[in-house]
């Protein structure tokens, strides 16, 4: 993986907090990283280049002018005010090389000086065993402090520990496995048609991520919401709220702030096209 740095540009030392979006169902984690751009007024210092993500191109997502800037597949934004950086992934990993992508993204973080890493993704709501919907939209966590994933202050902050992290399931175990460099137990591993319900966690992109990230030694907390397809915006919203609750940042504190606490990436106001005409209803 290779960083490079936009010229007159230079990354800050004191940005060791590093938020990122893990890609899943529902693309929650990517539109609550734009959300955060945005709102921070986040300043782009420079893209990275990896062989295992798929290339893309596109409009930039926030100004509303054209002035040739392009949206590329791994972007690195600095938010000198907040002191957190922060990396939007655009396009997904090549199949069957999640873990080699993991590995290089966990080299950089911690070539970079990275002391804390915070994962945003989205669960399948199809997925979900014990629904409790009692008090709204439910935040789960895992974290790298403790070797069952628990971390005291993400208690405080009235969030569940996702209980489906077992360290000791196979594919929990393997992916720690490869992690840490060892390849032995590859064949330990099941086959896609053989993967059975508690095989889905592990099975994602954050999962591999996180376990990657862990074994460099880095702080990892992953902050996860289930969902479905279709217009994710207010869960966008609710996972972005919960990373700024982390760290302890204040959405009215930011830079340029609009109206509501947030400022809404220009690339949104056309994700869903326009509303549908209401004479047909």
């Amino acid at each position: 993986m290779e960083f490079v740095v936009e010229q007159g540009k230079q990354p800050h030392q004191e940005c060791s907090t590093l938020l990122l979006p893990a890609l899943s169902i529902g693309n929650v984690g990517q539109l609550a990283v734009d959300l955060l751009v945005s709102s921070m007024k986040a300043e782009r210092i420079g893209y990275l280049d990896d062989p295992f993500v798929l290339p893309c191109v596109g409009n930039d997502a926030y100004g509303p002018i054209p002035c040739g800037d392009l949206a590329l597949p791994l972007e690195a934004y600095e938010s000198a005010f907040s002191r957190v950086a922060l990396l939007q992934q655009r396009s997904p990993v090549v199949k069957g090389r999640m873990v080699e992508f993991a590995k290089n993204l966990a080299n950089f973080a911690d070539a970079s000086g990275k002391k804390h890493v915070v994962l945003l993704s989205s669960l399948d709501f199809g997925k979900w065993q014990k629904i409790d919907m009692s008090s709204g939209p439910q935040i789960y966590y895992l974290s790298s402090i403790n070797p069952d994933g628990r971390d005291d202050n993400c208690e405080q902050l009235g969030w569940k520990r996702l209980q489906e992290y077992n360290p000791a399931q196979r594919c929990w175990k393997y992916l720690s496995t490869l992690a840490e460099g060892n390849t032995m137990l590859e064949s330990n591993l099941p086959f896609e048609d053989e993967l059975e319900d508690e095989d889905y966690y592990p099975s994602l992109p954050f999962a591999a991520l996180f376990s990657c990230l862990k074994a460099k030694g880095l702080k990892v907390t992953c902050l996860l919401c289930y969902c479905s397809e279709g217009d994710n915006i207010q869960d966008a919203f609710h996972l972005a709220e919960a990373a700024c609750r982390l760290l302890g940042l204040n959405p009215n504190a930011f830079p340029g702030n609009g109206s509501g606490g947030w400022v809404i990436p220009f690339s949104w106001h056309t994700v869903y096209g326009p509303p549908p005409d209401t004479s047909i209803f």
